[in-house]
C-alpha cells in the first residue's frame, strides 16, 4: 500500500524536463501532458503536432520500426508509448509508410517517448522524425517516466487518456481529465469502416529490398481478394513475394464482391477496434466465403473476425500485446516463433466450436494465436506474419497460403 501511494503521487507531479535546449528559453513548464481517465498526469516536452487527442493508451516494446507502428491502421484511436528510450535516428520516409489506404493516413492519434527523438543518421531517411510527426498531425510528448506509465497499464489494464500539446504550456489539466474520464473506450467501436479503403484497388509488389527497394510483380501466379479492415501496406506485399496481384475491398465488401474476382485466395485483413462490432456486418460474408471453398487467411483482426465467423467469441484483452518480440508456440510442431504483434482483443478458445482446432498460443499469458478449420484450406492468426517491424519467423505462413492455392488450382 505504501509503494502504491508513492507511486500515485509520482505519477501526479511535473517531472524533470530534458535539457535538450530546444525549448523556449523563456518556459521551462510543461508543454504536454498524458492525462489518465483515473486523474494520472504525466507533464513533459510537447511534440509534433499542437492541439489534443483522445484514445487508448497502450505500450509497445519494439526496439524499432516507430514510423511503421505509428502509421499501422490498427493503432487506430490508441496512443503509443514506446518503451524504448531513443527513437529518431532512422528518421522517416515514404516507403515505410505502413497505412495503404488515404482513409488510414491517421492511425495512431497519439504517440509517448522518454527523450526527444534524435535527429536523423540513416541513408533511407527523407525527413526528421519530429517534422514528420508535426506534418502528420501526431500530437508526441516526451520527457516523461515512460517506465512508469508502463508499469500502470501492466498493473491496471489499458487506459483512456488526452494526449496534448501546447507550445505555450497553456495545459487546462482538469478539462483535459474531464474529457479523458467522459471518452467510451474501444469495446464496441466499429473503427474497420474508418480505416478501410471506400473504393477497390489493385497492388502488384514485393517486400522492400536492397537495393532495388520495392518492385513490382509483373507475372503474378495468384490473384488475392484481400477484405480491407485497416491492411497494413506490407501484407500486400508480402503476399506480392508470393507470387501474388492483390485486388483490394472495402471492409463492407460482400463475398460475393469477393467471389466476382474469381480470386485464388481470400485474406482477412489486420484493423483497429472492437472485433465484435466490425464482425456484425463482416462476420456473415466470411462465414460465406469459408463455405465457397476458397482459401482462406486471417491476420489479427482478420483472425478474430474469423473465429467470430465459425462460431467462437472474442473478449478484451487487459494490457493487450504491441510489441515486436513476443514468444508464439506452434502446438502442430512445437516451434518457437519470436513475432511482431498489435492487439488488445483476443479469440476466446473457450468458445469456439468442434472443428475449429487452436493452432498457436502465446507463451507471455497463454492466450490464443492462431486457429485453423478441420477439413477445409482456412486459417489465421494472431500476430502480424509479415513482420513489418519485427522479426521474419512467420513468413513461412504466407507461403504456407500459397500452397493452398496452387493445390486449389490443381
Amino acid at each position: 500500500m505504501r509503494h502504491a501511494r508513492a507511486q500515485q503521487a509520482f505519477l501526479t507531479e511535473p517531472p524533470t524536463l530534458p535539457k535538450s535546449g530546444r525549448m523556449a528559453a523563456s518556459s521551462k513548464q510543461a508543454t504536454g501532458a498524458l492525462v489518465l481517465a483515473d486523474g494520472s498526469v504525466f507533464l513533459g516536452e510537447g511534440l509534433g503536432a499542437v492541439g489534443k487527442a483522445v484514445g487508448e493508451v497502450c505500450f509497445n516494446t519494439a526496439m524499432t520500426g516507430y514510423q511503421e507502428i505509428l502509421t499501422d491502421p490498427s493503432y487506430a484511436a490508441q496512443i503509443v508509448a514506446f518503451t524504448f528510450p531513443h527513437v529518431g535516428n532512422v528518421g522517416a520516409n515514404v516507403e515505410d509508410v505502413e497505412a495503404s489506404s488515404p482513409a488510414a493516413a491517421s492511425a495512431a492519434r497519439g504517440a509517448v517517448f522518454r527523450t526527444r527523438p534524435t535527429l536523423p543518421s540513416n541513408w533511407r531517411s527523407q525527413d526528421a522524425f519530429e517534422s514528420w510527426l508535426a506534418k502528420r498531425g501526431l500530437v508526441a510528448l516526451c520527457g516523461i517516466d515512460t517506465r512508469a506509465l508502463t508499469k500502470r497499464i501492466r498493473e491496471r489494464g489499458l487506459a483512456n487518456a488526452v494526449i496534448a500539446h501546447d507550445p505555450g504550456g497553456k495545459l487546462d489539466i482538469a478539462a483535459l481529465h474531464k474529457e479523458a474520464a467522459a471518452w467510451s473506450g474501444l469495446e464496441g467501436l466499429d473503427l474497420a469502416k474508418d480505416v478501410s479503403c471506400t473504393q477497390s484497388y489493385v497492388v502488384s509488389e514485393s517486400r522492400w529490398n536492397w537495393p532495388g527497394g520495392v518492385e513490382q510483380i509483373t507475372h503474378p501466379r495468384f490473384h488475392v481478394v484481400v477484405m480491407d479492415y485497416g491492411v497494413k501496406r506490407n501484407i500486400l506485399r508480402a503476399l506480392g513475394d508470393v507470387g501474388a496481384k492483390v485486388t483490394v475491398l472495402p471492409a463492407n465488401a460482400t463475398a460475393e464482391d469477393a467471389m466476382k474476382h474469381k480470386p485464388d485466395g481470400v485474406l482477412l485483413s489486420n484493423g483497429p477496434g472492437d472485433p465484435a462490432a466490425t464482425g456484425e456486418y463482416a462476420a456473415p460474408e466470411i462465414r460465406k466465403l469459408v463455405e465457397s471453398g476458397v482459401p482462406v487467411m486471417g491476420v489479427c483482426l482478420g483472425h478474430q473476425m474469423l473465429g467470430l465467423a465459425l462460431g467462437g467469441k472474442t473478449k478484451k484483452m487487459a494490457q493487450g500485446h504491441h510489441g515486436a518480440n513476443h514468444p508464439v508456440k506452434d502446438l502442430a510442431t512445437g516451434k518457437v516463433e519470436i513475432v511482431s504483434m498489435n492487439h488488445g482483443f483476443a479469440v476466446d478458445r473457450d468458445t469456439l466450436p468442434k472443428g475449429v482446432k487452436e493452432t498457436h498460443v502465446s507463451l507471455f499469458d497463454g492466450s490464443n494465436c492462431g486457429i485453423e478449420l478441420d477439413g477445409k484450406p482456412v486459417f489465421s492468426v494472431q500476430y502480424h506474419p509479415e513482420a513489418s517491424p519485427g522479426p521474419q519467423d512467420s513468413h513461412y505462413l504466407f507461403e504456407r497460403f500459397a500452397a493452398e492455392m496452387e493445390k486449389r488450382r490443381a
